[in-house]
């Protein structure tokens, strides 16, 4: 019998914790002094954890963090800008189509999803095409678990003068990003990945001089970002129906992220349950895709056993029947699938997980999770 919700190693929606939930049983008043007060508590909290007070605004928008990641593009580059897409995998491509979507002019460069992008790259490419305004890259690109080198593309965007936006959705919170040290025009990220909190809404961090050339760039009304922060700014209010239950599970995962040490103790308890993760499965027999020097420690692609009998669905269902749910591979041209380090999880749970896929492989009748040579 099923005793406690199944543990979601995904890259959000995460497991959350009962406090988190709890939080979300009261109903609020959108324009109530105290719903305001929590909106400018984490407000602050945000900019706390990137050191971005001076710096930096935040702007909170409802919606998944995708939503933010186009309220972005559209306000901050302007129409006749051109965006290069640094494009190492799944979600790079969105951000690419996006922009497009946007009508803005986009390029893409590309990079195998094995691979980081590359800084040395990018510094020929802006030597080449003066045209290029803004770069946009994905700092932990969780299509395969790349963790991109964020501080050496935001010094060669710095030095030709190139404006840069970052989606974080899978790093904030969890790896070190800090407005003092990392030059970015925008960074994005969401409540319900390294935070800990529930989906529902995404927020902008935007480089003060930058934002106050944005008004009137945006061609939405909703993800205009301008809009968005200037009422904010004068109400403490949200222009439209706020994700009220969302914001206060943020504001109790926040208080609770703060209480286990911030940053780089989210940081270390990844990193534990990513090692724990990678020598159980190897031990199963399964092989990471990634070299272990560009492992971001938030989600882990692992090649799908080379055993005809292997149906990732019946190993999907095999794992959740013990309570564990797992990703399906988001690569193209090889067999993978996914497992998540990130939530309110530890050790003993990455333990209890990887004897459930042990089990899952005796189901399909599969000696181990060995690739195919």
């Amino acid at each position: 019998m099923q005793t406690r919700d199944h543990i979601l190693l995904t890259p959000g929606p995460l497991t959350t914790t009962l406090r988190t939930k709890l939080a979300m049983l009261r109903d609020w008043g959108s324009w109530d002094t105290d719903f305001i007060a929590v909106t400018a508590k984490v407000r602050k909290s945000l900019l706390d954890i990137i050191h971005g007070h001076d710096s930096h605004v935040v702007v909170p928008l409802q919606g998944s963090g995708t939503f933010s990641v186009e309220a972005s593009v559209a306000t901050v580059v302007p129409r006749d800008g051109h965006v290069l897409v640094l494009d190492n995998g799944a979600y790079c491509k969105r951000a690419a189509k996006l922009t497009q979507m946007m009508g803005r002019r986009c390029t893409v460069m590309g990079f195998p999803d094995h691979e980081r992008i590359s800084a040395t790259a990018l510094e020929k490419h802006l030597n080449t095409d003066a045209s290029v305004t803004h770069v946009m890259m994905i700092h932990c690109e969780t299509g395969a678990g790349v963790l991109n080198p964020l501080p050496s593309i935001a010094d060669v965007c710095a030095k030709h003068g190139k404006g840069l936006i970052v989606d974080a959705m899978s790093s904030f919170a969890a790896l070190e990003i800090d407005a003092r040290k990392v030059q970015f025009d925008a960074l994005i990220a969401a409540s319900g990945k390294c935070l800990e909190g529930v989906p529902g809404m995404g927020f902008v961090f935007i480089r003060k001089a930058v934002l106050a050339r944005c008004e009137g760039q945006s061609l939405s009304l909703a993800m205009d970002l301008f809009d968005q922060h200037q009422y904010m700014e004068k109400t403490g209010q949200w222009r439209f129906t706020p994700p009220t239950h969302v914001l206060v599970a943020l504001a109790e995962a926040i208080a609770q992220f703060e209480e286990e040490g911030g940053q780089p103790a989210r940081l270390a308890r990844y990193t534990r349950n990513c090692e724990t993760l990678v020598r159980g499965m190897q031990a199963l027999g399964f092989k990471p895709f990634l070299d272990p020097s560009i492992q971001a420690p938030i989600i882990v692609t692992f090649h799908a056993p080379g055993d005809k009998r292997y149906e990732f669905r019946k190993f999907y269902e095999a794992a959740k029947a013990r309570g564990f749910i797992l990703y399906p591979g988001k690569l193209t041209e090889i067999e993978t699938f996914r497992v998540g380090c990130i939530g309110a999880i530890d050790q003993i749970e990455i333990e209890q997980a990887v004897h459930a896929v042990a089990l899952a492989l005796q189901d399909l009748g599969l000696e181990s999770g060995k690739p195919a040579q």
